[in-house]
């Protein structure tokens, strides 16, 4: 997949009605974006796929909806405050900002490409020492080493590298001199630790067990880029699960396996995941690895999984003062007592973004199609059709000799079950394919003879092979074809 095609899909995401770049009358703002009419329905499908399959399949994981705005304390135990940072460098002619660890893997990415695997490597090599040591100066003496110019300038004309806290601020109160500075959250994940004994006490919770929530997180990004790949404002879809201090090895593989298994699932394609262990642990972590994506513009990260110790809970309790500790009654192997003490963590965290950008980028196709003289080429999102924005697209053949009014009647029988799309102008040539850029997986027909034996003519997508079946039918193939548990058996 090649960065033109990158360009078609962004392209594709505005013209459909995807994504839209944020306050775009007014010229937009840096790394922001919106979900369109057809977008939010596919975001909403992948979030509830995640749910279901975290949530509704695991009897020892529930869910949660904490608040964006958290004590400002929360954000000194969990370590942000003090060490939530990336290193920055800027190129004085062109004043543009950059992070040192990305103009480096955008370099490996180039020689990946061009074949240098050598080259990628070595540089690969360099980076995780210089990030394992967290040496400002290395990143600097590798941007010169590799002649790394700047993308707008041209030129090889830096600063030193320094480090960007990357949280965002503001403050709360109704008197400017009495206002509290607090933060947006960077992450979703605290929001789960300081709610660990809310939610085992009321729940009776018993280790094993995991809490999960989706929602938006801020991040004051020095490079973002690649569309919606890197945003300021982002949506996680984390579950931490919480176990007995020395099982968090077999839990985390357990996870691993688990998590690669559920994107696959997905169907695009099993090549395009890989796993990337952490050379450089982060401050909570004692093992982390990251579920990468090919991307039309590289291997990136796609999701998270990290053993996260003890390191938040126990960081909550010294802060607050208040215990976060589990009372386990049962007994090891040897009859011994486990009694009282404070979890360990295994996280895994996907950014719903991301995963909608990997969806978009790999069922995006273009596709010839007819034969002769009369070829042409159509634009299809494969979407499984559990996720696709319509599930089912009506048409009446014509505007009028009652055809209408039966197409109304069958969305009206299904669209308490299926999102449906209604439409009756062009023909239906026409009709076909904005379906299909849409990824609507079937379409149906009405004509003339519909008015006379109650059959239509159903249309399916990805072979776009044409079908008569009684009006009866409709809902048993839909039932059949558009179901969950095609993606979570």
């Amino acid at each position: 997949m090649s960065e033109e095609i990158f360009k078609k899909v962004v392209s594709h995401a505005k013209e459909y009605g995807f994504v839209f770049p944020s306050s775009e009358i007014y010229d937009g703002l840096g790394a922001v974006y919106d979900y369109g009419q057809n977008g939010v329905e596919l975001k909403n499908n992948l979030r509830q796929y995640w749910w279901k399959a975290m949530v509704q399949m695991h009897e020892n994981i529930v869910g949660i909806d904490a608040a964006i705005f958290m004590h400002p304390k929360t954000w000194k135990a969990s370590g942000h405050i003090d060490g939530f940072s990336d290193p920055m460098i800027d190129n004085k002619d062109s004043k543009k900002r950059y992070r040192a660890d990305q103009l480096l893997e955008d370099k490996i990415t180039k020689y990946e490409k061009e074949g240098k695997t050598n080259k990628a490597d070595e540089l690969q090599a360099a980076l995780d020492k210089v990030t394992l040591d967290n040496d400002l100066a290395g990143f600097k003496s590798l941007i010169e080493q590799y002649e790394i110019a700047c993308p707008i300038s041209g030129t090889r004309n830096w600063t030193d590298v320094r480090q960007f806290n990357l949280m965002f601020s503001t403050e709360m109160g109704a008197m400017a001199e009495d206002a509290d500075k607090i933060y947006l959250r960077p992450e979703t994940a605290q929001g789960i630790f300081v709610n660990f004994l809310n939610v085992q006490k009321t729940g009776r919770m018993k280790i094993p067990f995991g809490i999960a929530q989706t929602g938006k997180a801020f991040r004051n990004e020095i490079i973002a880029r690649q569309f919606i790949m890197r945003m300021r404002e982002f949506e996680q879809m984390e579950m931490q699960f919480f176990v007995r201090p020395g099982t968090q090895k077999q839990w985390y593989e357990y996870w691993k396996e688990t998590r690669i298994k559920w994107h696959k699932k997905l169907g695009l394609g099993d090549n395009n995941y890989r796993f990337h262990n952490h050379v450089k642990m982060a401050h909570y972590a004692d093992d982390a690895v990251d579920i990468e994506f090919n991307y039309p513009f590289g291997f990136k990260e796609l999701e998270g999984i990290h053993s996260r110790t003890d390191f938040d809970l126990k960081n909550h309790q010294e802060l607050s003062g208040k215990k976060m500790q589990y009372f386990d009654a049962e007994l090891d192997e040897n009859g011994k007592a486990y009694g009282n003490y404070i979890p360990y963590v295994v996280e895994t965290s996907v950014g719903l973004d991301r995963l909608f950008l990997s969806v978009l980028c790999a069922s995006y196709k273009e596709e010839e199609v007819g034969e002769g003289d009369k070829i042409d080429t159509r634009v299809v999102l494969s979407l499984p059709a559990i996720l696709a924005p319509y599930k089912v697209a009506i048409f009446p053949l014509t505007k009028k000799d009652g055809l209408p009014e039966v197409a109304r009647k069958i969305i009206d029988e299904l669209k308490f079950d299926y999102n449906c799309f209604y439409e009756e102008k062009d023909a239906i040539g026409k009709r076909y394919r904005r379906q299909d850029a849409l990824g609507t997986p079937f379409c149906i027909t009405v004509d003339h003879e519909s008015l006379e034996n109650q059959t239509v003519t159903i249309r399916y997508r990805d072979t776009m092979v044409q079908e008569r079946i009684p009006i009866a039918k409709i809902r048993e193939i839909l039932a059949s074809e558009v179901n969950w548990s095609k993606l979570l058996a």
